[in-house]
């Protein structure tokens, strides 16, 4: 091993000893990845993962990869989980600044007594501003606002100036804080130390600038044991403190999946039910902000679910979205983010390959009096005239025509490596299944806009009625159609990567188009799997409904689904516990594991009987 190896090899071990003595944790187990290049380190659990250093390891370097060790040790020391989900807004914009303050709490905080840590910290946080290309920007309009207040609460928090990349664009914005956002920033700034009363102040703050629909004010709960307490509440009545509240029951019907159900409820829905006043503020304290008052299972209508108006949803070809020059610079740039993956996946998918291509492999009959002259066997009756000729007829085999159907979720919260890693999957399944004359199909879902778009405005003039059902506008994206070849359709692949293309998530109607998809093909079989990370957000319609208005309408939309048995319906989640939706599901911790368990469910599905 040469010298700079191992030097390489010693920076690796030294930044994973130290990295677990400050987290006063032995067991956390520290990966170098290649092609992870985000410096923030990235932890799951006791698992933390960092990007592979380069050979040379200048300086620079070095300092940026010890701030990503150093922001994953403090946060295995100083965040809490159960504590952080309680209070996390349900929408996407919201919640990631509300990850980016508790971020900034937790490294302000550990680093507090620790020059060393902060300069290291300091580094990673300049690196990652140049990489987003805030140095090139100069007016505050460049910057989107939960980047800007995110970086505002982390200078004000911690008295340390920003990094030299943001001073032109950051000038700006810092005349934007308002008198609300200053004194939630001021308490922020008291409760560094306590992360329950921090989370509340940040939850202050995102109000005051419409993260939260609206929620100026919080219950003047000031302790930790009354949060607790109201959490056992919550539980006790049947929710949990997760970005979505569970459902009622499945023996409850809501909104079926053809759609002339959906547009039957829609039509026969206009009840104006009066609420009880002791209810009308029973969702001021979770998650996502005030909720409307929940209503007990015998008040929900069966026809609940519905759209307040279809006028505005498309369904649009990848290529319609983007110009072919950008599409293939997407693709591009796809294939190189995950090179490393691809040869991975690839394997993966040449074994399911041959274990296609065994089952579908010739069987004959000899020895018959009719059908193809068997030429093996003409020398025995050259030999002897006698014999009569041969013939064989080849076997019917068992293997069904297939169809499957890959639907992803474009959210927000998949964007980075998650997507990417669910597009480079999806193009190897694709070219794997059709090698084998398997017919595959990739869809996406999102919304057309942040918060309700045109479909939130009509229902604004329209005067606000009440219950007015799914307020955003629908996006569903065809990647691929299940009779493209994958040679045409791989570079719309590429599109996932597009900023400014993954917004919310509507998971029941997006499972009803890919099934109704479906149910027109001519194939025997017909397999839908569905990628997604997270329970169905959108902060325009659970604003003005039921905390559980969308999961629910998704847990009835599966039920059907899997009821009917003419599809057969496969989750997996990334970071997310999709078992308690669908019947046959696996969640997986890491996305780099997306590629494996697609292939092994698969598997499993084509070595089934029947």
């Amino acid at each position: 091993m040469s010298a700079s190896d191992d030097r390489h090899e010693d920076f690796k071990r030294a930044t994973s000893n130290v990295l677990r003595a400050m987290a006063h944790d032995p067991d956390v187990q520290v990966a170098f990845q290649a092609g992870n290049q985000n410096l923030s380190g990235q932890t799951s659990g006791k698992r933390v993962r960092l990007p592979v250093p380069s050979r040379t390891l200048p300086e620079p370097e070095m300092a940026r990869l010890r701030g990503a060790a150093d922001a994953a040790a403090l946060r295995q020391l100083h965040h809490d989980a159960t504590t952080h989900a309680a209070r996390r807004p349900l929408g996407t914009e919201g919640g990631e600044i509300y990850d980016a303050l508790e971020q900034a709490r937790i490294e302000i905080w550990g680093a507090r007594h620790m020059s060393g840590v902060a300069s290291n910290l300091d580094a990673r946080l300049a690196h990652e501003c140049e990489t987003q290309g805030l140095d090139r920007m100069t007016a505050p309009e460049q910057l989107a606002l939960p980047k800007a207040l995110a970086l505002l609460a982390r200078e004000r928090l911690s008295g340390r100036p920003l990094p030299k990349p943001t001073e032109r664009v950051m000038e700006g914005w810092r005349d934007k804080l308002h008198v609300e956002g200053l004194a939630a920033l001021d308490d922020m700034a008291a409760h560094l130390g306590n992360q329950a009363e921090f989370s509340r102040a940040a939850r202050r703050l995102l109000a005051s600038y419409g993260f939260t629909e609206a929620e100026a004010e919080q219950p003047d709960d000031d302790s930790t044991e009354d949060s607790e307490s109201e959490q056992e509440e919550d539980q006790a009545e049947g929710e949990t403190p997760q970005s979505a509240p569970e459902a009622p029951s499945e023996s409850v019907p809501m909104g079926g999946v053809e759609p002339e159900s959906a547009e039957a409820a829609s039509a026969g829905d206009e009840s104006d039910d009066e609420q009880d006043g002791d209810s009308s503020a029973e969702g001021e304290d979770r998650p996502g902000g005030p909720q409307p008052p929940r209503r007990t299972r015998e008040e929900i209508d069966p026809g609940l679910y519905r759209a307040y108006t279809t006028a505005y949803d498309e369904t649009v070809a990848a290529e319609d979205l983007c110009d072919p020059d950008e599409l293939n610079r997407l693709r591009q740039q796809l294939d190189q983010q995950l090179a490393h993956l691809h040869s991975v996946v690839s394997r993966l998918g040449n074994r399911l390959q041959r274990k296609l291509l065994a089952q579908q492999t010739r069987a004959w009959e000899f020895d018959l009096e009719e059908g193809t002259l068997d030429a093996a066997r003409l020398a025995r009756v050259v030999a002897n005239p006698t014999l009569s000729l041969s013939f064989k007829r080849e076997r019917d085999t068992e293997f069904r025509d297939t169809v499957v159907t890959l639907l992803i979720d474009n959210s927000g919260s998949m964007r980075g490596r998650p997507i990417a890693v669910a597009a480079t999957c999806g193009d190897i399944m694709a070219r794997t299944l059709e090698r084998c004359g398997v017919k595959v199909e990739v869809l996406g879902f999102t919304t057309r806009a942040w918060k309700g778009g045109a479909s939130r405005e009509r229902w604004i003039a329209d005067g606000k009625p009440r219950n007015p059902g799914r307020l955003n506008d629908l996006r569903h994206i065809i990647y691929k159609s299940a009779d493209a070849p994958w040679r045409r359709a791989r570079r719309n692949l590429g599109l996932m990567l597009r900023e400014g293309l993954l917004k919310e998530n509507i998971d029941g109607e997006a499972l009803q188009w890919a099934y109704s998809r479906l149910l027109m093909r001519p194939e025997a079989r017909r397999i839908l799997m569905v990628i997604s990370d997270g329970a169905p957000v959108d902060d325009s319609t659970l604003s003005v409904n039921s905390g559980a208005y969308l999961e629910t309408h998704l847990r009835e939309v599966i039920r059907q689904i899997e009821g009917r048995g003419r599809v057969e319906l496969i989750a997996i989640g990334i970071g997310h516990d999709v078992t308690r939706y669908y019947r046959r599901a696996v969640t997986i911790v890491d996305a780099e594991e997306l590629g494996g368990t697609m292939m092994q469910k698969l598997t499993e599905l084509f070595t089934e009987q029947g």
